[in-house]
């Protein structure tokens, strides 16, 4: 039986606690944020969603538009909890219909991002969300490709943020709101 202590202790977890740190991956030096522990237990899971939503509260929101490809789960629950549709942007050629495509540096190289072009209205408000904000490239490739499409984009939403690599200025100084639920340092 669970004692009152050991419920106040486990009713006072946050986000972050559901959070785990893997050495080393996918390289040498890399302090991997794992989201599947948040993902698979319920409570937690639950507190990521009801944070992401209160951060909007009151906004009209349309859509929802996730980010492959972890913003899959989150843009999904929170599409659902908002009774609005969700919306895939994903890697390219992984989309089986007509699609826009915008590319975007990575630490080496560049890579593209896609979203069907029927998959928003000009003028619908779309919330992008994603497991996790480093750079920014991703969602500044999310927020292009909805802008292109005639969407505005209200906020853009994350579990995590690792703030020493600066995509909240990025997208911030692209006119964009951020919210990130917890902060990691030491990407």
């Amino acid at each position: 039986m669970e004692t009152p202590a050991g419920k106040r202790r486990r009713d006072s977890r946050t986000v972050r606690d559901y959070i785990r740190t893997i050495v080393d991956f996918p390289h040498e030096g890399i302090l991997f944020r794992d989201v599947t522990t948040l993902f698979a237990d319920a409570r937690g899971f639950r507190m990521a969603v009801d944070q992401l939503l209160a951060a909007y509260a009151g906004e009209d929101i349309d859509k929802v538009v996730g980010l492959e490809a972890r913003g899959f789960i989150l843009g999904g629950a929170v599409a659902h909890q908002l009774s609005v549709g969700f919306v895939p942007i994903r890697k390219k050629g992984k989309l089986p219909g007509a699609v826009i495509s915008q590319a975007y540096a990575l630490e080496y190289g560049k890579a593209v991002m896609e979203i069907h072009d029927d998959a928003l209205k000009p003028g619908e408000r779309v919330l992008i969300v994603d497991d996790l904000l480093a750079t920014g490239g991703t969602a500044a490739a999310g927020i292009s490709l909805c802008g292109r499409l005639g969407a505005e984009v209200v906020g853009c939403a994350f579990v995590i943020e690792l703030p020493e690599l600066g995509g909240r200025a990025l997208l911030e100084g692209l006119g964009h709101e951020v919210h990130a639920l917890t902060a990691f340092e030491g990407a």
